[in-house]
């Protein structure tokens, strides 16, 4: 079919300018210090559910992290990479210059336990009123996620416990090296 004065070739540029305009592109924001299997399950899950997902590393956060952003960028890339609508970036500031600046239309953020509601409600309130187009989405883990978090992650590394169940083995070598503990 074709539109009296446009080519079919125009209107297939048309289309495609208007596709890549209306992407519906999500911010999953964290520290990801160091990232989980719970971040790696969000992150698969909301890649499902949006045309571009953007892995949001903090940096110069108010938290005292193990590794360094460039590490967390690092770690991230790597376990982002089997994604093609995925993409990896560090952010300063307010999340809101970074959404906004991005174009992007919704926030992810994880719910493993009913004590994350609380914080999280109360962050997806203000994120409201700094920047009202943008929706904030909730994800829970699978079960096997729900009581992982990168501080137990850190505590139990750092007192030579195990924590091979909750990081891929590429966080869990970081880890090791890290810690200074001998590798499983």
């Amino acid at each position: 079919m074709s539109t009296p004065g446009y080519t079919a070739a125009e209107i297939n540029r048309w289309e495609r300018a208007l596709t890549s305009v209306t992407k519906l592109t999500a911010v999953y924001p964290g520290t990801f210090d160091p990232m989980t299997l719970g971040h790696e399950d969000l992150m698969r899950r909301a890649s499902r559910l949006f045309e571009r997902l953007i892995v949001a590393v903090a940096a110069g956060h108010h938290k005292r992290t193990m590794f360094t952003i460039a590490e967390r960028l690092d770690i991230a890339t790597e376990l982002a990479a089997k994604y093609p609508n995925i993409e990896v970036m560090a952010f300063r500031g307010l999340l809101r210059d970074f959404v906004i600046g991005h174009t992007a239309k919704v926030v992810v953020r994880g719910l493993r336990a009913v004590s994350d509601f609380e914080y999280e409600f109360q962050m997806a309130g203000m994120n409201r009123q700094l920047m009202p187009e943008v929706e904030t989405v909730f994800l829970t883990p699978g079960d096997r996620y729900q009581f992982v978090s990168g501080t137990f992650v850190r505590e139990i590394a750092t007192l030579g416990g195990d924590v091979s169940k909750f990081v891929s083995p590429s966080v869990l070598s970081r880890l090791h090296q890290r810690v200074k503990t001998p590798e499983a």
